[in-house]
């Protein structure tokens, strides 16, 4: 049971996270939706814009520990802050810098770091903190489920956007969406004092080198490599794929990256109920598997409307359904002191994996005239992070007592 002075205040977290969650990924998940009409715009290559998202993906990787950090240390309300001024800086950036160094480095790094202080990371520690440890995974599922719906919900609006009001002030109009909302939700984000435990505290540097030098950890960041490359893949090329392959009437597309979205919120959900009560590294596991066998028949099945809407609904449910419990697998291994800052740690690799996917995609379809190759490396790469999720230890680390000196 919740205590009665926590319960409102894990009510408000997740009603305000849920709200920042559902617009930062929300608008990030429809930027595959630029791709050929900024293309066209500048005379650009498709590996051109490809390397754009790449780098936003790897940069919210390489800025996530850094805005974890922040957000154990100063609070999540202010990284929040920071993270939505930065978010509307870099859709801005997008609508008007037409230089191709210009705009892979300036777009990569501003909504980079905006994503970096709004999205999973910068929340799952004060989400941690908040809850109770036997509502923890269910509170991860619903974070995650608002992120899902984000998808749902916004990517038709894009699309309308930009067919109704063109792609640059479609920009121009989500850049003040995202500052009317995300900043009063920020402050839905202010942590109550918490006791310290008594006795020596563990410190950052200590933190870090724990982790990394602990197995379980090694496992469940090469895990989250894969899924990294998976999801961005998909989400940024399945449009530019249907249409090379006949589909081009681009409502197809929107509808099929809609139904992943919404499928998301009961996969998202679900994965974090069971994992309440069940094997984290089980689940995993056999997410990774499931993707991989899913992608397959979808490319084994003739290309239909109706073959991708199946599609779309299956590696749905096990779209963000690894958030959850790889969140959970970390707080239950280290606790939630400094859960923001390792989840980041965790989050680098699999935007490592974002910015493998995204690129790889335009690279090997600039060269090759297709996504044959991508597609192969993306099933392999799902029996890989099955393998690799089995032998993960969920118990919590057991620490040596620290000598007290005088």
């Amino acid at each position: 049971m919740l205590t009665a002075t926590r319960a409102p205040q894990l009510k408000t977290v997740l009603l305000a996270s849920g709200l920042v969650l559902t617009l930062a990924m929300g608008v990030r998940h429809g930027f595959g939706f630029w791709l050929q009409p900024i293309s066209q715009a500048h005379g650009w290559t498709r590996e051109t814009y490809s390397l754009a998202m790449a780098l936003q993906n790897l940069l919210w990787g390489a800025f996530g520990p850094f805005a974890g950090m922040a957000a154990d240390r100063f609070g999540t309300a202010r990284v929040v802050i920071v993270g939505a001024l930065l978010y509307v800086g870099g859709l801005l950036w997008m609508a008007t810098v037409s230089e191709p160094t210009a705009f892979i480095v300036g777009s990569g790094v501003l909504i980079g770091a905006a994503l970096a202080c709004t999205a999973f990371g910068a929340v799952s520690g004060i989400i941690g903190r908040t809850a109770p440890e036997a509502k923890r995974s269910w509170a991860f599922g619903i974070s995650g489920a608002a992120s899902s719906f984000g998808q749902f919900l916004m990517m038709p609006v894009e699309q309308q956007l930009i067919s109704a009001s063109g792609w640059q002030n479609a920009f121009y109009i989500l850049a003040g969406l995202v500052g009317l909302v995300m900043l009063p939700m920020a402050f839905g984000l202010r942590e109550l004092p918490h006791e310290k435990a008594s006795g020596p505290q563990q410190s950052m540097g200590e933190a870090i080198r724990e982790a990394f030098a602990y197995r379980p950890f090694q496992l469940l960041v090469a895990g989250y490599f894969v899924c990294g490359f998976q999801l961005v893949f998909v989400g940024v090329h399945m449009p530019a794929y249907l249409k090379d392959k006949g589909i081009t009437d681009p409502n197809v597309a929107v509808t099929a990256l809609a139904l992943i979205g919404l499928f998301n919120i009961f996969g998202s959900y679900y994965a974090g109920k069971f994992g309440s009560f069940l094997p984290k590294r089980y689940l995993l596991s056999a997410i990774y598997l499931a993707r991989a066998v899913v992608i397959s028949l979808f490319l084994l099945a003739p290309l239909t409307p109706l073959s991708i809407y199946l599609f779309a609904a299956a590696i749905g449910l096990l779209w963000l359904s690894t958030v959850p419990l790889t969140n959970g697998v970390i707080a239950g291994i280290f606790g939630v002191k400094y859960m923001s800052m390792l989840s980041g740690f965790v989050f680098f690799s699999h935007q490592v994996g974002s910015f493998m996917g995204v690129w790889l995609g335009g690279y090997l379809f600039t060269r090759d005239g297709n996504y044959n190759t991508v597609w192969g490396i993306i099933i392999a790469l799902g029996v890989f992070a099955a393998l690799v999720n089995l032998p993960i230890n969920e118990k919590a680390i057991v620490r040596r007592p620290q000598p007290v000196t005088a």
